[in-house]
């Protein structure tokens, strides 16, 4: 049987997830593990955080990188992707 939702519950969905593995890391921004792994240790790429001995790389953090390595054109900051 079906559930009812009732008229105050949310139908948003749930916030993105801000932590990664070094696979999804790698895969959010289009390469392999052991690329993404190069461009960590060369710096293009940020260090990942500890979580008790886990590795953990924060997105946006991942994303800034990404905005910063050459090629393409040329974006114009939108401070709505802040």
């Amino acid at each position: 049987m079906l559930e009812r939702k009732s008229a105050n519950s949310s139908y948003c969905l749930p916030p993105e997830r801000r932590g990664l593995s070094r696979r999804e890391a790698a895969e959010y921004i289009g390469v392999g593990a052991s690329k993404f792994d190069a461009l960590t240790a060369d710096g293009r790429m940020p260090p990942p955080k500890r979580i008790d001995g886990r590795r953990v790389w924060d997105r946006k953090q991942v994303d800034r990188a990404f905005d910063r390595l050459e090629g393409g054109a040329e974006m114009v900051d939108n401070p709505w992707d802040n």
